[in-house]
């Protein structure tokens, strides 16, 4: 399926948004062609070591479609404070509601890939009142994986790009060495879509797990049940935006309409 605009994409209006302990977060803020539209919002979350730059394929695509498409760089990233105080969990789920809240996104669609994900579902939970849908691409609540410091470190030492904080990238994982967020995965409270790249790190058994555990969990909202929806893109790796993004889009704009969000 080739999808080509009608009309140019309009400049998306930038600027910054500063999380409660002070650090700024770089956003983009692409409005739908035509004018506003009635569907929810998207806030897409890069992975680590990313940048919003990387859902630039996606954002044309939903905008497309009439979808407002926001995006922004993670703390310790791009252009967003690089070497903030804190890089923990809680801080990037404070980043997120930040940012929902400084453009007025609720209820909003998040859409996170890898880390990027993990923080999604993470506000999702601590925040379900401004989460309409969850979008989780090679994201998921598995763990503790003690080496991951280690392995990340290694990646940064084979990466073609020279990462000057890679402390940073390195802190940004510590918690996910540490313990696994499935308690946490058992409360979100919104219509979910997880994503795995074929050839991705995400195993299939955790993609079976989350399904398994959202069928069995009690948590409901007045009106919507906790469904889940699982797909597999073949020919893509851990980075399924930028390996498949025509399949990635398809995936997602499906899911959407079914949902309506």
């Amino acid at each position: 399926m080739t999808h080509t605009p009608d009309t140019p994409p309009a400049t998306p209006a930038t600027g910054h948004v500063t999380a409660p302990d002070g650090t700024r977060i770089a956003y983009s803020d692409t409005q739908s062609q035509g004018g506003s539209s009635p569907s929810s919002p998207l806030l897409l979350l890069h992975g680590l070591a990313g940048h919003m730059g990387e859902w630039d394929d996606l954002t044309a695509r939903l905008q497309a479609d009439g979808r407002r498409v926001v995006r922004y760089d993670a703390r310790g990233h791009a252009a967003s404070t690089r070497r903030p105080r804190d890089m923990t969990r809680a801080s990037c789920v404070a980043d997120a509601v930040a940012v929902i809240e400084h453009l007025s996104l609720a209820p909003v669609t998040l859409v996170g890939q890898s880390l990027g994900g993990h923080t999604a579902f993470l506000t999702a939970v601590a925040h379900p009142h401004l989460v309409d849908t969850l979008i989780l691409i090679e994201a998921g609540p598995s763990g503790p994986s003690p080496n991951l410091p280690t392995e990340i470190d290694s990646w940064l030492d084979k990466s073609p790009v020279s990462f000057v904080d890679r402390d940073m990238m390195v802190a940004a994982v510590a918690e996910l060495a540490e313990r696994s967020y499935w308690a946490e995965w058992q409360q979100v409270r919104c219509p979910t879509f997880v994503v795995r790249g074929a050839q991705g790190t995400m195993p299939a058994s955790e993609l079976t797990e989350m399904r398994n555990r959202r069928a069995t969990s009690k948590t409901k909202t007045k009106t919507k049940t906790m469904s889940i929806e699982t797909e597999v893109i073949e020919d893509a790796g851990h980075d399924v935006h930028l390996d498949q993004p025509e399949r990635l889009y398809g995936a997602v704009r499906g899911f959407l309409a079914r949902g309506t969000a």
